[in-house]
């Protein structure tokens, strides 16, 4: 069940002036300090209330707004009528007629507020409740001390920009690795891009899922998509082009700015109203080439593009068309590139239907074979099988079975895209974790380079050494640390980059960065987990 905002226009009123009430610092966010103390209200049990603040924040933000608001106080009422039984919620219930909760001492509870302050506006001689803190000027709203957060993100946001991208800075981590991140890339929502060769049906999956076509959208057996396209939620149909995005502050592109006008140039953005686009941002790929095409050398960094995204998005779809199961090797070095995201890799078979069940049997057999030499893991990756377009099934072909297995299977892979927005914060909290680690591994191979350096002579030649011995260095600082393996750059990405370099400009090993990383670590992050966890547990 998520947000619900079916109600009558009299009940949203009344839950605008509850929801005013209860956001005393008016920032249009009601944490769980908050809403306790106003739940508490309704009469309902902890156990009760635990389970609405769960339904209700079902993204885990550690805050509701008015949306989510309105979910629980709808939730509520159905509590006071009925126990919250999984069976109550999965049937059909009229939230649009739905009454607004019982809530007691609600009356002296706003009496108490209004007597308390000092803008109240008397209209047609009555004392009319505050309006909400967003009708005045910036001055009017009460702004919070910078050490205190509201949810999840806000407290990533800070730890980030106190701990974590000092030490990125200091040892050039957004050179070797990954680009500085901004704060739209914490507000960001969660990505999904599709991958494959051209025709495999990536557009039409994205089109399939939205019910529609969207801007700039082409489709066809020839390669169609020539660009990296993000498909989001905007008030208008529009294309945005890519050096307009790459500057847009609100959108978490700043970082494509590092591969040049050449790839921005084949980067657009394409925005339309849509509700499952308030929830999730597609990323449709151009077709990764195959044959001779793939010799013609693109104009940008395909392979770290895709890199890019790989690092950004929640999940990744490798699309495979029954007739193209070949891996060519530019496909080959795609895939290598997603390394360290293996869990976020889904395989779609698509356009499963046009071959018969017998076919389908040995096709998949023939791409399971081919992906284990690529992925070269000892388990055994997730494929999804069907035809993801808007025809129906080609019984004729598959059979009744064979339609049953399609339909099973495109359900699975929906509710693994609708979890998507819900595991969203796990998965940045997860993304934080995992840079934090890498620029940690990153600071202690900068500083162990540069301490190898010659005071005086020969510091060309010790530098090429160090380069040309790269696999050596990287042992001595896993075993002089006791750093993870899996947790090391590529070494071949690491010495490309390297060439640009002087490393006797390099910093020396900084202590008090490395621990106040690592006390974020094993510290901060769990206490802002603790403190934004359900507020009834």
């Amino acid at each position: 069940m998520g947000p619900v905002s079916l109600c009558p226009k009299e009940s949203q009123k009344v839950y605008q002036e509850w929801f005013n009430l209860v956001d005393s610092d008016g920032d249009g966010r009601i944490t769980g300090n908050e809403a306790t103390k106003f739940f508490a209200l309704s009469k309902l049990s902890r156990q009760e209330l635990k389970q609405v603040w769960a339904i209700a924040d079902n993204k885990r933000q550690g805050f509701l707004g008015f949306t989510e608001f309105i979910t629980a106080m709808q939730l509520i009422s159905l509590a006071q009528e009925h126990e919250l039984t999984p069976d109550i919620l999965k049937t059909e219930v009229d939230w649009e007629n739905i009454n607004p909760p019982l809530m007691e001492g609600l009356d002296a509870l706003s009496a108490k507020t209004k007597s308390s302050t000092t803008n109240g506006l008397e209209v047609n001689g009555s004392i009319q409740s505050q309006p909400p803190a967003q009708w005045f000027g910036s001055k009017s709203v009460k702004k919070l001390p910078l050490i205190a957060v509201t949810s999840i993100t806000d407290g990533l946001k800070r730890l980030y920009n106190e701990k974590l991208k000092p030490l990125e800075l200091t040892y050039r981590f957004n050179d070797f690795v990954s680009p500085s991140l901004t704060n739209s890339d914490f507000d960001a929502k969660p990505m999904v891009m599709l991958l494959g060769q051209y025709s495999t049906g990536k557009t039409t999956f994205i089109k399939h899922l939205l019910g529609c076509n969207y801007p700039g959208a082409h489709i066809g057996p020839e390669p169609t998509t020539d660009r990296f396209v993000a498909v989001m939620s905007g008030p208008d149909e529009r294309s945005i082009p890519g050096n307009t995005i790459a500057v847009h502050a609100d959108m978490p592109f700043s970082g494509l700015a590092t591969f040049g006008g050449a790839f921005l140039s084949k980067f657009e953005c394409s925005q339309m109203p849509h509700p499952l686009l308030d929830e999730i941002t597609f990323v449709d790929t151009p077709g990764v080439l195959s044959g001779e095409k793939q010799r013609t050398q693109r104009s940008y960094d395909f392979t770290g593009a895709i890199s890019w995204f790989a690092a950004k998005c929640d999940v990744i779809l490798l699309l495979f068309d029954p007739h193209k199961l070949d891996i060519s090797d530019e496909f080959k070095r795609v895939i290598t590139s997603l390394r360290g995201h293996d869990d976020k890799i889904r395989v779609v078979l698509n356009k499963a239907d046009q071959v018969d069940t017998q076919q389908l049997m040995r096709v998949y057999g023939a791409l399971m074979w081919s992906l284990g030499k690529v992925l070269n893991t000892p388990e055994v990756v997730r494929v999804y099988i069907g035809s993801f377009n808007d025809k129906p099934v080609n019984e004729s072909s598959v059979g009744p079975m064979g339609k049953e297995l399609f339909e099973k299977e495109q359900d699975n892979l929906l509710a693994d895209l609708v979890d998507i927005p819900k595991k969203a914060c796990d998965r940045r909290i997860n993304e934080f974790v995992k840079r934090a680690r890498a620029a940690t591994t990153h600071a202690y191979i900068i500083s162990h380079l540069k301490k190898e350096m010659p005071a005086m002579m020969g510091k060309v030649k010790t530098q090429q050494r160090l380069m040309d011995n790269l696999e050596d260095e990287f042992a001595k600082v896993q075993k002089d640390f006791h750093l993870p393996e899996g947790d090391f750059p590529d070494v071949e990405h690491f010495r490309e980059v390297l060439k640009g370099y002087n490393i006797d400009k390099f910093e020396k090993l900084k202590p008090k960065m490395i621990q106040a990383v690592d006390d974020m670590l094993g510290r901060e992050i769990p206490e802002l987990l603790k403190n934004f966890r359900n507020p009834y547990d």
